[in-house]
């Protein structure tokens, strides 16, 4: 490939995961009782709370701990918890909305061309790992990114980190 057929390549954000605490001790009953868009698994102990705008999946500890995905950028995400904190106060809640973290992020990219698997992992040896019988794609890790790559034959690359 030449200099001039240098092709942009979009890389696309599917998933931003975050966590916060609200420090305060949830009731799960009564979220799952007055609370809107929820499903409560008892025998998990824990609530899944869902949001239209912006569209995120809350899961919802008694001990206070929140976890939501789905967003698909990091403004997204604090928007998603700090809504989703005002309405947990709305049902009664003394929540304070602390120690907010973006946990992990999931992009996609897909190359215009097709990638020898084998070929690229003997290459790349300390850091991509190809088990043909577990999974089909190579695992690439990059350590000081703390990112690991799904590179798949197909040229459609999986980054989370």
């Amino acid at each position: 490939m030449d200099a001039d057929s240098d092709i942009a390549l979009d890389i696309l954000i599917t998933n931003v995961v975050c966590v916060f605490r609200t420090r305060c001790h949830l009731n799960l009953r009564k979220i799952a009782l007055e609370g809107a868009n929820v499903i409560y698994k008892r025998d998990v102990g824990k609530v899944l709370m869902k949001l239209r705008k912006p569209r995120i999946t809350a899961t919802i500890w008694s001990s206070g701990k929140v976890i939501c995905t789905g967003a698909t950028s990091e403004e997204e995400a604090k928007f998603g918890a700090r809504r989703l904190a005002r309405s947990l106060q709305k049902l009664g809640f003394q929540v304070i909305f602390t120690d907010f973290k973006v946990v992990n992020v999931l992009a996609v990219c897909n190359m215009p061309f097709e990638i020898r698997l084998p070929e690229f992992t003997k290459n790349n040896r300390p850091h991509a790992s190809y088990e043909p019988e577990l999974h089909p794609a190579v695992c690439y890790r990059i350590k000081t990114l703390r990112a690991t790559l799904q590179i798949f034959s197909t040229g459609s690359i999986t980054v989370t980190g």
